[in-house]
């Protein structure tokens, strides 16, 4: 049996293989073999357009937002995102509301 490397996202060398891919408990990352330099810090768009602080993008979808009543339609433009420390979530200003986003409702 081969050795499974350590988690490639966080270091931690409490991985395992369960039957199709390598897992990490600790943060919960999928890999396959071969895959361990794949860099995954990226955050993409729905289309998989690299984002960087400072875009704007177009959400893609109606979005409830979670606590409050507002809806964000779809076709929304929002500028001058934040790249937050996950790469599937940014930072923004949505009508003077600080909102986060998951990137795969947005598009750039």
């Amino acid at each position: 049996m081969s050795e499974i490397s350590n988690c490639p996202v966080c270091q931690m060398d409490n991985t395992y293989f369960d039957g199709t891919m390598n897992v990490c408990p600790d943060c919960s990352h999928e890999w396959l073999d071969g895959e361990a330099g794949v860099d995954d810090t990226v955050a993409k768009d729905s289309n998989g357009a690299i984002l960087e602080d400072g875009d704007s993008v177009t959400v893609i979808k109606d979005l409830k937002v979670k606590g409050s009543s507002m809806v964000i339609k779809r076709g929304t433009k929002v500028k001058s995102i934040r790249l937050t420390e996950n790469p599937e979530e940014v930072d923004c200003k949505i009508d003077g509301s600080s909102i986060v986003l998951k990137t795969c409702f947005l598009k750039k």
